[in-house]
């Protein structure tokens, strides 16, 4: 089944080789995606394929992409594969979280089990390994820390050297001590995402350098991963909504361009609903949603949030989110900083813990609930995008009542565990346990 990149606007559609390096369509400037010509696959004969692989110990199939390769067949060379034995992320059910988010039942599909702890693993694997089929040597990404920690893993691992590009300033210390672990070279440049995304993709394309970002169509083609797996874990039974947190907008993109490609394959029987979630301070994808039309999309000038992973003003996949939501019937909302950190919170409380991002699905999930638009007895999924250690700065700062916001507001906590300082003495402390 060959593999091409084609435009992803409707009025114009042309193709291109699938081993040309282009990041958007010639013609017309719009984004590419990868397409397959004569695609018929057996469902129920790659359903049972995909369970048996789960035994295998060879390292396709102990990766949680690459098991699905039928699905994601732009490679007609396994051997340029670079995995870290990615995806394989659990469906976790949380009562508790559910009764926060004012649900019967919840689970959360956690993305923070992938080797350097993100959803852009499930991506990057694509990505680097289509970089290793195009010889190339060197890879780069503009990041606010998860993608510079994943290709930065996958660049090393596959013997290419990875640069990344980061906010000065505006990056959790966390994933900046992955990337620099990793061997990438760092440069700190001052001037927020949108800014540095336009320089490097000029950088690019003079020095030969193969960009990583989610414009990239082979990193939202392993993206769709996370849905196939989750479609898996489920028995193939699509849930009422799959619930997102939107920052560059590649999650919704990829994931939505999966369930399609499912019901058109006949692996499921509809598409559930999506919904993506939105920082109050970087929601320019939710105020577009609110009257969208062809050119009416506005970037966020200056994007503001604590939820470093989503601080994105300009989602350079606006249009392929736009498609999905409109295709699936889904909603966009946003939530303030004190909801996404108290639904932080709740998620630790849970046992399960994420990085402050992943928490805007649930505290949107509680404000969709409260509003009717989420029905409380409905089949929810929520993807929880990145580990708890991705930001602990974060967690210490809400939990001893010193976070706030960059224009130095405090977030206040409903939940705070504040430490106690006890004296090394057993009768003091055992009336404080007591009490």
């Amino acid at each position: 089944m060959p593999a091409h990149l084609v435009c992803f606007e409707k009025a114009c559609r042309k193709r291109y080789p699938v081993t040309e390096v282009i990041y958007n369509c010639p013609a017309c400037g719009g984004l590419l995606e990868v397409g397959y010509t004569d695609w018929s696959p057996d469902p129920e004969r790659l359903k049972r394929f995909f369970r048996e692989r789960r035994m295998s110990n060879a390292p396709l199939e102990q990766s949680g992409v690459w098991r699905y390769r039928e699905l994601i067949p732009f490679l007609d060379d396994f051997g340029n594969v670079v995995t870290l034995r990615e995806g394989n992320t659990p469906l976790l059910e949380s009562p508790k979280a559910a009764a926060y988010g004012g649900l019967k039942s919840i689970a959360f599909k956690h993305q923070g089990f992938n080797p350097t702890g993100s959803f852009k693993d499930n991506g990057m694997t694509c990505g680097a390994s289509q970089a290793i089929r195009l010889g190339m040597r060197r890879v780069a990404c503009v990041s606010t820390g998860n993608t510079s920690a994943s290709m930065s893993a996958y660049a090393s691992a596959a013997g290419l050297q990875p640069i990344i590009f980061v906010p000065h300033g505006n990056i959790a210390l966390g994933k900046l001590a992955q990337a620099l672990e990793y061997g990438a070279l760092t440069l700190q440049v001052e001037a927020n995402f949108d800014q540095i995304l336009a320089l490097v993709r000029r950088l690019a394309e003079r020095l030969g350098i193969y960009l990583l970002n989610s414009i990239n169509p082979f990193r939202i083609e392993g993206q769709k991963s996370i849905a196939i797996e989750m479609m898996d874990q489920r028995d193939w039974r699509p849930p009422d909504w799959v619930v997102l947190p939107g920052g560059n907008l590649g999650n919704v993109s990829a994931l939505g361009k999966a369930f399609r490609e499912l019901r058109d394959l006949g692996f499921i029987p509809r598409l559930p609903r999506l919904a993506v979630i939105q920082a109050e301070g970087a929601a320019p994808f939710y105020r577009f949603m609110k009257a969208p039309r062809p050119g009416g999309f506005e970037p966020e000038r200056r994007p503001e949030t604590l939820a470093t992973a989503i601080r994105i003003g300009a989602p350079v996949s606006w249009p392929k989110a736009w498609y999905e939501i409109e295709q699936s019937n889904g909603v966009v909302e946003q939530v303030s900083e004190e909801e996404i950190a108290d639904a932080k919170a709740q998620i630790g409380r849970a046992g399960i813990g994420c990085e402050p991002a992943s928490a805007a699905t649930l505290a949107g999930i509680r404000k969709l609930t409260g509003a009717g638009v989420i029905d409380k007895e409905a089949d929810v999924v929520a993807v929880l995008t990145g580990n708890l250690l991705k930001d602990p700065d974060y967690v210490h700062r809400y939990h001893t009542g010193q976070l706030k916001t960059a224009h130095g507001r405090p977030v206040r906590g409903k939940f705070a565990n504040q430490p106690v300082v006890a004296p090394n003495d057993p009768d003091r402390i055992a009336a404080l346990l007591s009490g």
